[in-house]
């Protein structure tokens, strides 16, 4: 009896002093390391790709966000077309009373899962169609693909070259600046593919903006 209750006593005496170097290796020790190295080497990525404007942090370059003045009646966003506007945003919202993510919530992060035949899918392109041709003037058939579907996340940063040079006259007209000029701006903050050959080429809604605000103030290039 006494031999078993030593052993049971060694055994977990064994079992405390692993789990006490394992909460300091794995709970304290490697934390810290991988914090400090990453804090070293990438401390743009480690600190959430922050986009910061004028000192204040105005976003990260990894998130969308939308760019409105308010809303109507309904409680529905208002796009502010003095702004280059973002793809939508029409993830699932499991946590929220409409169950669907129309604001960039980064709570509710994810795909609509709805097939390229569901018919609210369908009727939600053809109005979003309607209102970028209406709102920018071009024929439905010449708005992209982006400027109409949400990405898998409903967080897409970016939107492709062409549909951001589809807003620049808009854009150019709301801001009273020349459209060649805001073109040019927006060929500047155009992204090639990634190596030259991985995914396609984007542009960064919210550099794109910041950029065009200091435009607007008088503190950008012009050229």
């Amino acid at each position: 009896m006494n031999n078993s209750v030593r052993n049971t006593a060694r055994l977990l005496g064994a079992g405390l002093r692993a789990l006490l170097v394992l909460t300091v290796v794995c709970g304290v020790i490697y934390p810290l390391v991988v914090t400090g190295v990453a804090q070293a080497a990438f401390p743009d990525q480690a600190n959430g790709s922050e986009v910061r404007s004028h000192g204040k942090a105005v976003g990260s370059s990894l998130l969308g966000q939308r760019y409105d003045k308010g809303t109507d009646k309904h409680g529905n966003p208002i796009p502010d077309l003095r702004f280059f506007q973002p793809r939508p945003s029409a993830g699932l919202g499991s946590n929220r009373a409409n169950g669907v993510n129309t604001q960039y919530d980064l709570q509710v992060s994810g795909a609509s899962n709805l097939g390229a035949t569901n018919t609210d899918l369908i009727k939600a392109i053809g109005e979003r169609k309607k209102w970028v041709a209406e709102t920018y003037g071009v024929p439905e058939p010449k708005v992209p693909a982006d400027a109409v579907t949400s990405s898998g996340s409903g967080l897409d940063p970016d939107i492709s070259p062409a549909y951001a040079q589809l807003q620049a006259d808009r854009v150019a007209k709301e801001n009273h600046l020349p459209a060649t000029t805001v073109h040019r701006l927006v060929t500047r903050h155009t992204a090639g593919r990634t190596l030259g050959f991985l995914g396609e080429p984007r542009v960064n809604v919210l550099e794109l903006n910041i950029a065009l605000r200091d435009l607007v103030r008088g503190e950008g290039e012009k050229g």
